[in-house]
């Protein structure tokens, strides 16, 4: 399996792989751009290649405002991040984890990388968790990108419902270890004291001057992260023009609809097919439109967290643990189908 995260270049700047996913999406769409205005006259052809203009046009401002803000992250120490996460077994550390996995700007497998590090580093497991459920779709620049293609009120309300569910699923996990369900993180530790964000932020304003280098790092920078958030933005692109294409609207829409029939397909959907964050946007809009089912659009982009085998099997190696791995979607999930089922009634 292919992950969505490109490994660091090492101190030798080894050469990375071919992108194979990247380039084949960058391929496809770009022969439906040129199919498009060739106008072939295939009605399959022409409404894909049409879907797919259709997309890019909606979201190409969202990516470029979602790059800049990529590359302004990349200039915040994250260091930060973890000392907001807190004292682990409180209320405070489990909202705080909640806020920064809404504020980290990277994709599921890049937060799984951070999760497993955090745990390795003494962060408490309800943390871990929350940290992880609350990311990665919630990062701003995939935010900005819903916000292009469902509108402002239902973004809103997808980031708070699951900002819910992380934040309740924190506690669960907090009650599971206080009754020796689950064991915590054995390297469980609290954060440095000695360390002050806002000594350090001011120790570095003092020496910041701005510069065309900045400026310079801050879109390359940008530009490289959005290289692994574009591949599968793009391949959910390609899939969702596909999905209009190919299967009917009627047919989208009874497999898909508003009802616990089409809540229970989008979850069996989102579990088998591998997509990243960025990839699931375009296929949750499209549910969202195309069944009116917006509770079945949440349960796609959250149960893709909760339910992906990649997450389940990294959370093993970081707890050697296969009872805490799969407790994740046991608690997740439930609260997932509640919400969905209520968005639908709306």
């Amino acid at each position: 399996m292919t992950s969505c995260c490109h490994p660091a270049d090492d101190q030798n700047h080894k050469k990375q792989r071919f992108d194979f996913i990247l380039w084949a999406s960058v391929s496809i769409i770009a022969a439906a751009l040129v199919l498009h205005f060739a106008g072939l006259g295939i009605t399959q052809v022409d409404h894909f290649a049409h879907t797919v203009l259709e997309f890019l046009s909606t979201m190409w401002w969202g990516i470029v405002l979602g790059i800049l803000v990529v590359g302004m992250m990349n200039k915040i120490p994250r260091e930060y991040f973890q000392i907001a996460m807190g004292s682990g077994d409180s209320v405070g550390g489990i909202f705080r984890a909640a806020l920064a996995g809404l504020l980290l700007d990277m994709c599921n497998h890049g937060i799984l990388m951070i999760g497993a590090k955090l745990y390795e580093r003494g962060v408490s497991l309800p943390q871990v968790m929350t940290f992880l459920i609350a990311s990665p779709w919630n990062s701003l620049s995939l935010t900005i990108i819903l916000v292009t293609l469902i509108g402002l009120p239902w973004t809103l309300a997808f980031i708070f419902f699951s900002a819910v569910v992380a934040i309740l699923s924190g506690f669960i996990f907090m009650a599971l270890i206080r009754r020796g369900i689950l064991p915590d993180n054995p390297n469980k530790s609290e954060p440095d004291a000695n360390f002050s964000v806002l000594a350090d932020c001011k120790t570095r304003l003092k020496t910041f001057k701005p510069s065309a280098g900045f400026f310079v790092e801050l879109i390359t920078g940008g530009l490289h992260e959005a290289r692994m958030l574009l591949r599968w933005l793009l391949l959910g692109i390609i899939i969702a023009a596909a999905v209009r294409t190919f299967v009917p609207h009627e047919t989208f829409a009874e497999w898909f609809g508003p009802t616990l029939f089409g809540l229970g397909m989008t979850l069996l959907a989102t579990t088998v097919l591998e997509v990243c964050s960025e990839g699931s946007a375009p296929v949750a809009a499209d549910i969202m439109a195309r069944a009116a089912a917006p509770g079945n659009a949440f349960a796609f982009l959250m149960a893709g967290v909760s339910t992906d085998y990649t997450e389940i099997l990294v959370m093993r190696e970081a707890t050697k643990s296969w009872k805490i791995a799969f407790y994740l979607p046991l608690v997740t999930v439930p609260q997932i189908v509640l919400l969905g089922w209520i968005m639908n009634q709306f």
